[in-house]
């Protein structure tokens, strides 16, 4: 192996020596001989040559002798001069100089290389030399090795590259210094995970470095730790990400610092991110660490549950007023993803909070003292209540132009000198409604709420979003958010008052869910839809069913009407799969027929006898369902199953 070069002059020197006199055309052939020389002294003058040509910015155009050069080059001497400071044999300056001067060629031609380049291995074989680099270089040289590093993994392969590298150190312990270390390892991680081989080293990679981050960061506020990670989880590959990890306490434990120490407001935009990011990635884990510990650290003695929450409560009232003046402004989309956070960790609170007050073994004594929990009842009803006040005025500015209009009154766009909008409204925003993450986050928590808690003024308020609720439904998974199954929750419980039935009937929502019904026993039915799509839409069938059966259950409901009766046909139409059953589509066939008897049962006299050719469909449906359930392994939930199908046969029965 070639020693390292020794220049007798500075680089810039040898430059204007070596160029002093020649036309383009000779100095390119100067530095492709030099670049290409066998000792590294030539090769040394040669580098500095075309940093002096790159600098000029004479190559920026000219791919083809960039090209050229950069083949030129030989990666085993730009290891060596990086590696230069390492090396006891040369001195601090001119290997100085040495390092100096391969990152500014690399940060140079990492620029200016086609796409195609930067995926090569002649390229991304120099991340692991830039990484340790990092550990002697000034200032400004490990600037421009980050940059350089930043764009080598913002390709798959140059991800895979940094992936793989055993010691990361030298970066990792730059992380709360320069942000450029985060973005690093937020690219690798999303790139190399795009990869199914390289997902397994991905969720190895982030159970070694994410403790290490939280060394680093451990003394610091952490805000830019936990935005960087609050940004991250969700974007990444499921699979990507371990299953129980061992730094989740402490990493939690750094978000509740983070929220117990009065943060600005880029605090609490990251810790609020960060929670809703990890409720929802371990939400079997992670409530209780968060949640669930009564010690405060001092906050007024009081838990950190109760005065997190709080903080989001408040931050969620305090943002309404004025966030339909912000719709058409750069900060609404940052705005709406931190409040729609915020709204996701309140549902998962909620959740948690009930589970906790009825499961009464808890093994950590999760606990609120009573007048704490009458408090936050309170303060989550007035931010309830004010999400549907704000809901309505959004939907309304930019979609209905006035609550409960019929869509069909609706009149079509016109063209103004502000652009086309909808005649009826008065404010609309470049991105829809129904692509707001907040709007569906709200209706998200709004849902979960009023069935949890038994408070009919909430109830009646939130029955006048249905024509939204129904509209949204509508958009399906045509939208960029799907909106389809928060809405059916939130259905179930407003739907328990007669007005709200009434409602909800003059907005055509029978017909909207009876038709998704239909589609969806279509879609279970095609024997080349996988089966994790079939669970989906048999888990929002089921949710159908009930709201269904909560109209029909009504006092409102004195007699279906005849077109709801299609739902008799369309069940007695079903085909019963002759494979191996899963239970969920089995649950969903019988809840079918739980439905159609139920239509039977209330309908008018001459109603039952148009429809009595299907009685013997439904009780064919029910022995064929039957001996479904005996193929099932588990034999409880074959044994509750075989129960429902009994209650339907005595139904049906009764009605002949």
């Amino acid at each position: 192996m070639s020693c390292l070069p020794t220049p007798s002059v500075q680089p810039g020197e040898a430059t204007r020596e070596s160029s002093s006199g020649l036309d383009p055309a000779s100095t390119m052939e100067k530095m492709i001989d030099l670049l290409q020389a066998k000792d590294d002294t030539s090769r040394f003058v040669g580098l500095a040559l075309l940093k002096s040509v790159l600098d000029n910015g004479q190559l920026a155009h000219d791919s083809e002798n960039l090209r050229l050069l950069w083949e030129a080059m030989s990666p085993k001497f730009l290891d060596r001069l990086l590696r230069a400071q390492q090396s006891e044999k040369v001195n601090k300056t001119e290997s100085k100089n040495m390092v100096d001067l391969a990152v500014a060629v690399l940060h140079t031609f990492t620029i200016l290389l086609s796409e195609e380049s930067r995926k090569e291995k002649r390229l991304t074989g120099r991340t692991g030399p830039l990484v340790k680099a990092v550990v002697q270089s000034s200032p400004e040289t490990t600037k421009l090795i980050l940059q350089t590093i930043l764009t080598i993994v913002s390709q798959p392969e140059g991800a895979v590259e940094l992936l793989h590298i055993h010691d990361l150190s030298p970066l990792i312990e730059l992380a709360s210094q320069d942000p450029l270390v985060l973005e690093i390892i937020n690219y690798t991680w999303l790139n190399a995970s795009l990869i199914p081989a390289e997902i397994q080293a991905v969720r190895e990679n982030i159970d070694n470095i994410i403790p290490s981050l939280v060394v680093v960061f451990k003394g610091t506020d952490g805000v830019t730790f936990l935005n960087f990670l609050g940004d991250l989880i969700p974007k990444l590959e499921p699979d990507a990400l371990p299953k129980n990890p061992k730094w989740l306490k402490s990493l939690i434990l750094l978000l509740r610092n983070l929220a117990s120490s009065k943060p600005t407001a880029a605090g609490r935009t990251a810790y609020t991110k960060l929670a809703a990011a990890l409720l929802q990635a371990y939400p079997t884990t992670c409530p209780e660490l968060l949640f669930e510990e009564n010690t405060s650290g001092g906050m007024d003695s009081k838990p950190f549950s109760y005065l997190f929450v709080n903080l989001l409560l408040i931050d969620l009232r305090s943002s309404f007023p004025s966030l339909l003046g912000q719709l058409n402004s750069s900060d609404y989309p940052s705005t709406s993803q931190r409040l729609a956070a915020a709204f996701d960790v309140l549902s998962s609170f909620i959740g948690f909070l009930v589970r906790s007050l009825d499961d009464e073994g808890l093994s950590s004594g999760f606990s609120l003292a009573p007048d704490l929990l009458l408090k936050l009842r309170k303060d989550i009803a007035e931010t309830v209540s004010l999400t549907i006040e704000y809901l309505r005025d959004r939907w309304d500015a930019s979609v209905a132009g006035v609550s409960g209009l019929h869509p069909e009154a609706r009149t079509g766009a016109a063209a103004t000198s502000e652009g086309t909008r909808l005649t009826l409204t008065w404010e609309s925003m470049k991105d829809n409604v129904n692509a707001d993450p907040l709007v569906l986050a709200g209706i998200r928590a709004l849902a979960i709420w009023i069935r949890e808690d038994e408070n009919e003024n909430l109830r009646n308020e939130s029955a006048g979003l249905m024509d939204m609720f129904l509209e949204l439904y509508k958009s399906g998974s045509q939208s960029s958010l799907d909106f389809r199954y928060p809405v059916l929750l939130a259905l179930e419980a407003i739907l328990i008052a007669e007005e709200s039935v009434e409602i909800f009937l003059g907005q055509a929502g029978w017909e909207t869910l009876a038709l998704d019904l239909k589609s969806i026993l279509q879609i279970i039915s095609d024997s080349a839809t996988n089966t994790s799509a079939k669970l989906a839409e048999t888990n929002r069938g089921l949710q159908i069913v009930r709201v269904l059966l909560v109209v029909i259950d009504s006092p409102a409901t004195s007699f279906p009407r005849e077109d709801w009766m299609t739902i008799v046909t369309t069940t007695a139409a079903m085909k019963v799969s002759s494979s191996i059953p899963l239970s969920a589509i089995l649950e969903f066939q019988i809840a079918m027929l739980q439905l159609s008897s139920a239509l039977l049962s209330k309908a008018a006299g001459g109603m039952m006898k148009r429809y009595i050719t299907s009685y013997a469909a439904l009780l064919g449906l029910v022995n064929q369902l039957k001996t479904q359930t005996n193929e099932m392994a588990d034999e409880i939930e074959a044994a509750e199953l075989r129960g429902m199908l009994e209650d339907v046969a005595l139904d049906l029965g009764n009605l002949r």
